[in-house]
């Protein structure tokens, strides 16, 4: 027995001193890493500073460039409590029956600027997300960091990790067309997953794909964004005996490629409502000249708040819900040009609209999954379509907010 007690702790000693050189090991190869990682986004910065300062000037760019990249009216967050970060304004608003349900203020940090505006009605705390570089001066203690789907910010994690936050990545996917690049730089993504403690992927495949990554403790919740309750802000009068087609959040060349392809009737009105807000002149001007050419009326909601002309403009923000709630047929945008991966489904299938999309859907799969009676075409098949007798779209698919909810009030 007692040769057997001395050998058992001759073992217990051996691996625990394996252990501790693992432990070593492992933290001389995350300081190398760190030491690379910084140096290299230093780097970066320096090298792009030029360009930077000249896009501070564009519109699009005014607040979140200075914000992000100079630390202009971007302070730390004061308060230590719940802190999200989102992107941009689909993934801000998708948070919102979270929010609904927890009693804690909290705080928003995003990196575009239709993010900052949609967050600052959730929240009176809303910050841009600063750069690499910053986050070691810039963050303050919090209870928990939440980082919605692809936000994959090394310093980010590592630094709310060190500062003691519970860190949790909430609707993570990895598109079929990111898939590769992704598994090009495991290794990179390895030393992010290990300052991440709780993982909500939206479906099985996401969550295949994230564990080879190395993200640990996922789950399966489902896309946040089919919890979404589409609420309008006014009624829009919709003329009578007519037809509403909505070309929705268009990109560069989408607005020419679709309406070229239409055939338009005099019970048809057709709504144009561009994705980013500084193309809405870019936009004007090519239909000002198209609706020449083809003489059809035309005007931009900014001059005109009906919905009377062949050809309406869409130039205002917050207003296509409360457009998809009136109309026939949305057409998606973001997915007739390659590059984009398509936009939300879920928003004009709420209000029962008959939907159309390009083929170019590759990051919004996930939603379009969830919904019933979706059309998938290219541009020179539109016209036939649009002749024929489709069915409406409808939500089939809802998820549970439940455990997500629980994983964050067991932190605060």
């Amino acid at each position: 027995m007692e040769e057997y007690y001395i050998l058992k702790t001759i073992t217990k000693k051996s691996k625990d001193k394996l252990l501790f050189k693992k432990r070593i090991k492992n933290t001389f190869f995350e300081q190398c890493f760190f030491i690379i990682y910084f140096i290299l986004a230093l780097c970066l910065y320096i090298v792009f500073l030029p360009y930077l300062i000249y896009l501070s000037f564009k519109e699009k760019y005014k607040d979140s460039i200075p914000a992000r990249f100079f630390l202009y009216k971007n302070s730390f967050f004061e308060k230590n409590d719940i802190w999200f970060h989102a992107c941009s304004l689909g993934e801000v608003k998708s948070l919102k029956p979270i929010l609904d349900r927890l009693d804690n203020e909290v705080n928003i940090s995003v990196i575009t600027n239709t993010g900052y505006d949609e967050a600052k009605k959730l929240s009176k705390e809303v910050r841009f997300l600063p750069f690499e570089i910053f986050q070691p001066f810039w963050q303050k203690k919090q209870k928990v960091l939440i980082v919605v789907e692809a936000e994959l910010w090394y310093l980010l994690f590592l630094y709310a990790k060190k500062r003691t936050a519970k860190t949790i990545l909430l609707n993570a996917r990895i598109s079929d067309n990111s898939y590769k690049s992704y598994k090009r730089f495991t290794f990179f993504y390895r030393f992010i997953f290990k300052h991440i403690d709780e993982v909500f992927a939206q479906s099985k495949k996401d969550k295949a794909r994230l564990e080879e990554l190395g993200a640990k403790d996922v789950k399966v919740t489902g896309n946040i964004k089919a919890f979404g309750n589409f609420k309008i802000t006014k009624n829009i009068e919709k003329p009578k005996n007519c037809r509403i087609i909505v070309i929705a959040s268009t990109h560069e060349k989408e607005e020419k490629l679709l309406l070229s392809q239409m055939k338009f009737q005099k019970n048809t009105k057709v709504i144009v409502v561009p994705r980013h807000p500084e193309r809405f002149g870019q936009v004007d001007r090519f239909l000002k000249n198209f609706s020449k050419t083809k003489v059809l009326s035309y005007h931009k909601l900014s001059n005109k708040n009906n919905l009377y002309d062949d050809i309406i403009l869409c130039d205002k923000m917050g207003e296509l819900l409360n457009i998809y709630a009136i109309s026939d047929i949305v057409i998606l945008g973001g997915s007739f040009v390659d590059g984009i991966g398509g936009h939300n489904p879920l928003e004009p299938a709420y209000f029962n609209n008959i939907i159309i999309s390009g083929k170019y859907i590759f990051n919004q799969k996930q939603l379009f999954k969830m919904i019933k009676h979706v059309y998938i075409s290219d541009e020179n098949a539109l016209n036939k379509l649009l002749s024929q007798d489709l069915k409406k779209a409808y939500i089939k698919d809802k998820i549970e907010l439940d455990q997500i909810i629980e994983s964050i009030k067991n932190v605060v």
